[in-house]
């Protein structure tokens, strides 16, 4: 089996193809202290002819592991263009930063990144959803009840907390908050990938393009449709282990 591990700030995922190209397995772990050893220790017992590292984390797998390792940059691109071999740009939104990736014929181009500032990370989905009392996972279709625009004006995460507070305290409804960070969150994406051609095929991935009404509310900004695959949040994870097989 070829795996792909993809070690995130927030989850560690993991996807393995057998020799025949069917990918056979993958796994979704809450990323802690010592990771390198968590995944080790998962991996015993199961086959494995090579792994090659991605993410994150990357650099402490490869050490514990001694196995090789490949940038985020170059795992999206693959793994975006085995579902869509016809996309030309990927949008992942990931915990720790956000990336636009520019294709041709299924090879990456040119990239943006932004690892500054979390306003525009799921982090900031994260907090803003701990802050307004929901989990992450229902964030999404719960704020798209919202009955009213409101922009989170601030560009900073520490920033955009302290607006929420403020919003908050002056009564304004969680689920219009709430659809305000999505909005926040869709604008400073769609910006990125404005850099870009938007007219081909665009892939959204991460964590990120689990949440409908951040992909909804990032297609209204773009004027584009959002392709998706199955496995959006192990996008990183099945490139990996697609170049660990050597495609």
């Amino acid at each position: 089996m070829f795996w792909g591990v993809d070690i995130g700030s927030t989850y560690t995922k993991l996807a393995a193809f057998s020799a025949d190209g069917v990918l056979a397995e993958t796994h979704t772990l809450h990323t802690q202290v010592r990771q390198s050893e968590r995944v080790e220790e998962f991996l015993k017992g199961r086959v494995v002819t090579k792994i090659l590292a991605t993410g994150y984390g990357r650099d402490s797998l490869k050490e514990a592991l001694s196995c090789p390792s490949v940038s985020e940059i170059q795992a999206h691109a693959k793994g975006a263009s085995h579902f869509f071999p016809e996309a030309s740009l990927v949008i992942d939104l990931g915990g720790q930063d956000s990336k636009v990736i520019e294709l041709r014929e299924g090879q990456f181009v040119d990239f943006r990144m932004n690892d500054k500032c979390a306003a525009g990370t799921g982090k900031f989905l994260e907090i803003a959803a701990a802050r307004l009392g929901m989990s992450l996972e229902e964030f999404g279709e719960a704020c798209a009840h919202y009955d009213k625009s409101i922009e989170i004006s601030s560009m900073c995460a520490i920033f955009a907390e302290s607006e929420l507070i403020s919003l908050i305290a002056k009564n304004e409804t969680p689920f219009n908050i709430g659809a305000g960070v999505h909005r926040s969150i869709a604008t400073r994406l769609a910006n990125m990938a404005k850099r870009f051609d938007t007219r081909g095929l665009v892939v959204f991935s991460g964590g990120g393009a689990l949440n409908s009404l951040l992909k909804t509310m990032l297609e209204e900004e773009l004027g584009a449709s959002l392709h998706t695959h199955p496995y959006p949040q192990l996008n990183g994870a099945i490139g990996a282990a697609l170049l660990a097989k050597g495609e």
